[in-house]
């Protein structure tokens, strides 16, 4: 027998979609197609789409809600913001982490070293994995609830800054310092890396819209 499709269920599988980048900003979400897909009526999907709406991932448009778009200068500030509190959630896993947190963190790590050359949204999927499971390693439920608003505004983003260059290799490295840090109790290490690491995120992305020039206004 087939799991009952609720709007739980539809919302959850969106959520992961557009958190992942199979939608591009702009993409139209359309009840009737949806509702087709998932095998409902619309009042489910209505629903979903409801809930992706109040949290910031869909945005009403022209055809209806659709991927939200996000301004370079919105971006930005979300950078600035998560420099702070993702420099915060280090110190407190530092302090907080038990050893399954460390277990899954240096997993992921050892996973994202394994991929081979991985495509952009690969790596997009696999960065949001290991900052959420450092997130939960600090054990502070407002603190993640944040960065978690935060992230999905983020993804909205042209491309992800981890294929700059020889980013990614680095990105995997500062990673596995700052578990290191966070294995260690020294939360001041953690601290200081984990804004270090965001603030290079920061610089690239704001190098990569001088090259195509920030809109005026």
């Amino acid at each position: 027998m087939a799991a009952k499709v609720d709007s739980e269920t539809i919302h959850a599988e969106l959520r992961a979609e557009i958190l992942h980048g199979s939608h591009r900003p702009g993409t139209a979400f359309k009840e009737v197609a949806l509702a087709s897909r998932f095998g409902v009526s619309r009042t489910p999907v209505r629903e979903a789409l409801g809930r992706l709406a109040q949290e910031g991932l869909l945005e009403r448009g022209t055809r209806g809600l659709q991927v939200r778009d996000i301004t370079p200068e919105q971006l930005m500030q979300v950078y600035d913001l998560r420099i702070l509190l993702e420099g915060q959630a280090a110190l407190e896993a530092a302090a907080a982490r038990t050893e399954m947190d460390l277990i899954r963190l240096e997993g992921l790590v050892e996973r994202d070293r394994a991929l081979s050359e991985p495509d952009d949204r690969t790596r997009l999927r696999t960065n949001i994995d290991f900052h959420s499971a450092l997130w939960s390693a600090a054990h502070n439920p407002i603190l993640k609830d944040l960065l978690d608003r935060l992230a999905t505004h983020q993804i909205h983003a042209p491309s992800s800054t981890l294929s700059i260059g020889s980013r990614w290799g680095e990105s995997l490295d500062e990673h596995a310092n700052i578990v290191q840090a966070i294995r260690s109790r020294d939360g001041s290490a953690a601290q200081e890396l984990m804004s270090q690491h965001m603030s290079e995120a920061r610089r690239i992305r704001l190098s990569l819209f001088g090259q195509i020039g920030l809109p005026n206004g």
